[in-house]
């Protein structure tokens, strides 16, 4: 391989594109970018990380896929770039074609940053293009990256429904397609690559991993224009139109810590898209779905209501503002105006925030000809997103078309009714909907699913954007509309319920960079083993909101009151649940990692293990790899016992149960 280097940070114009450098001097941080004449790719090296990788970029033009291979070559601009991820280096390589739009790819480089961002631009030599493909990342070999190892790559689900997981996969797959993101790591070594898109506007993004033909490596590539039964899609994703179009810009890194590249990752995507703001506390408190469902009524919840004051607020059930929300979930319609406005009051009496529930982009009732009550000049079937002329029917009920001027009049009324009443909490569910794709949408400037997502969500924010705002069922990104977001689908009490929502924290801990909070849905207690009931406990606090379920009304059932006492009011375990999603200590399980660790901004570190298992397991205490200097001596505590644990010992762990650890500097 032949390469040539000229003095960086010079504006220099070539017809073949030789060597691109992006910082001021060489440093083990650097990236270097050099143009290989044989592959016709870009060679992207680092000296910290030994990264080799060769990438190119490839877009999708009238039934064709074009790579920046087809053309001759390209030409290069070097300069500073100051933007909300600081100051840093912009390079631009321009390719030219007369009989293929101009393209530019562009590198953003920041100081001390293990990871570059990278896309490109396509413009039309006159009038318009269009394309539903555009990648900015191909690399050719992603293994390089990691060496020999236990090397895997995680699969991320582009939403939350259907009790769909994330998985970590061995590297022994033939394809592999994950969405918006991925970590290839090494589990032993932890080193790994991240990729993955921080830009959702338009795009939903994947990337998805080809074992090369010889059967040596993984071809890797990040695009955007994913469209699939796992985007919930039934029609291609829609084209980016105009003069100039634009890819998802894409963050592309290699980590010592798999883990620290993905918190990295969702760092980046909320310096784009910054989280949306919570002045308060961390929500915790009840939602009536877990055990009620539609048997709530208004009795009842003032009952629940009153339950929470005289029993788990006196107990350390509150969080830091000393508050709780009670939230309505589906059925409130049964109750009157006069009904919900009482029970706001009686939850503000009694130190509680009021909760209520809604989907905005959904018609369950599945009749087209019916009139929509908060927009009566429309039927449903005028606010249905089509594919191929026919609703488009997810979870027994139709999508709607959140770019609807219907939907909007739906959104003035159940917002000015939430208002009225005095809820200040909103749970906002089967989000998915509004972001599939459709024939077309009432908004004709509308292209693609995610950008109707979006326009439906600036919609909620308008309307709905003083409350707190609980996402549900909902795709991962984009992320800024609301404060939380349910990490998995629905979970109860079993041992199976804590596993299925840790499999989410496993894997997708990182979403708490995005969101203010990772919900891990309602905790049930009743019908489920003390081990059961302190494993669900704890998942929920080591995943961040921390919402009870069972029906603490006067009828309801008497173990689930009595655990609720026993199990809700442990101090050390609620001080523990501090917001923030745990980590995975590992990342190889085969279906949720059953160790994670947190350490706070004193110096403790909380440590949880968990046996998902019948029998009885036992494991060392590995300081180590929990990020701990085994030279040094800790105080060992159980939470759960408020006993102290010798770290010396091995840990046991009874079946279907939980040890929830506190390790400290003595």
């Amino acid at each position: 391989m032949k390469r040539v280097r000229f003095v960086p940070h010079l504006m220099i114009a070539v017809a073949m594109l030789l060597f691109l450098h992006v910082a001021h001097a060489a440093t083990p941080g650097d990236w270097k970018i050099v143009y290989d004449k044989t592959g016709k790719t870009l060679h992207l090296t680092r000296p910290s990380g030994n990264v080799d990788l060769q990438l190119f970029a490839s877009y999708k033009w009238n039934g064709q896929l074009i790579t920046t291979k087809d053309y001759a070559g390209g030409t290069l601009a070097v300069k500073s770039v100051t933007d909300a991820f600081g100051k840093g280096k912009l390079l631009q390589v321009t390719y030219r074609d007369e009989k293929l739009p101009t393209l530019v790819q562009s590198f953003y480089q920041y100081p001390g940053k293990d990871y570059l961002l990278t896309d490109f631009t396509l413009t039309a030599s006159s009038g318009s293009i269009a394309s539903n493909y555009m990648a900015p990342v191909n690399i050719v070999d992603m293994t390089p990256a990691l060496g020999k190892g236990d090397n895997r790559a995680l699969f991320v689900p582009f939403d939350n429904d259907k009790w769909i997981r994330f998985q970590s996969h061995p590297l022994d797959f033939n394809t592999l397609t994950s969405y918006e993101t991925t970590a290839v790591f090494d589990g032993s070594t932890r080193k790994g690559l991240v990729v993955g898109s921080v830009e959702h506007d338009f795009w939903k993004s994947a990337v998805i991993m080809n074992k090369a033909d010889n059967g040596n490596g993984y071809a890797l590539t990040c695009y955007g224009g994913a469209a699939d039964s796992t985007t919930r899609d039934l029609l291609p994703h829609g084209a980016r139109e105009g003069h100039l179009i634009k890819s998802p810009k894409v963050m592309l890194g290699v980590f010592s810590d798999w883990r620290t590249g993905m918190d990295a990752y969702g760092v980046a995507n909320a310096t784009i898209a910054p989280r949306r703001p919570w002045k308060k506390a961390k929500p915790m408190g009840w939602n009536s779905w877990g055990v009620l469902e539609f048997k709530i009524n208004y009795e009842k919840a003032l009952e629940v209501s009153d339950f929470f004051k005289e029993n788990l607020q006196p107990a350390h059930f509150v969080n830091g503002d000393g508050e709780l929300v009670i939230g309505l979930d589906s059925g409130w319609d049964k109750f009157t105006e006069e009904q919900l406005k009482e029970f706001v009051r009686h939850c503000k009496a009694n130190g509680q925030m009021a909760g209520i529930y809604w989907t905005p982009f959904t018609d369950w009732g599945k009749h087209p000809d019916r009139t929509i009550k908060e927009a009566p000049d429309y039927k449903f079937k005028d606010v249905y997103l089509y594919a191929n002329g026919q609703p488009q029917d997810l979870d027994g009920a139709y999508a709607i078309d959140p770019t609807h001027p219907a939907i909007e009049q739906r959104m003035q009324k159940v917002s000015a009714l939430f208002h009225r009443c005095g809820f200040q909490y909103v749970k906002v569910d089967f989000m998915a909907h509004g972001a599939i794709n459709a024939d077309k949408w009432y908004n004709p400037q509308v292209k693609s699913g995610i950008a109707a997502y979006n326009y439906g969500m600036q919609l909620l924010d308008k309307y709905f954007g003083d409350m707190y705002i609980n996402l549900s069922i909902a795709p991962i990104f984009p992320a800024q509309y609301a404060q939380s977001r349910r990490i998995a689908c629905d979970a109860w009490n079993k041992i199976k319920d804590t596993e299925y929502t840790l499999n989410a924290v496993s894997y997708g801990w990182w979403i708490t960079n995005i969101y203010q909070f990772n919900d891990a849905d309602h905790v049930v207690l009743q019908k489920a083993t003390e081990g059961e009931n302190r494993a669900r406990v704890t998942s929920a606090a080591i995943t961040g909101l921390f919402i009870t379920g069972d029906d603490f009304s006067k009828e309801g059932s008497e173990e689930g009151k009595a655990k609720a006492k026993q199990f809700l009011t442990n101090a050390e375990v609620n001080a523990a649940a501090m917001g923030r999603s745990y980590r995975p200590v590992e990342g190889t399980g085969e279906h949720s990692e059953d160790q994670f660790v947190l350490t706070d901004t004193h110096g403790n570190t909380y440590y949880a293990v968990f046996n998902y298992t019948e029998n009885e397991r036992s494991l060392p205490l590995n300081l180590e790899r929990l990020g701990l200097d085994p030279a040094r001596h800790y105080r060992v505590r159980d939470l759960w016992s408020h006993t102290d644990v010798d770290a010396t010992q091995t840990i046991s762990i009874p079946a279907k149960d939980v040890r929830f650890l506190q390790i400290s500097s003595k």
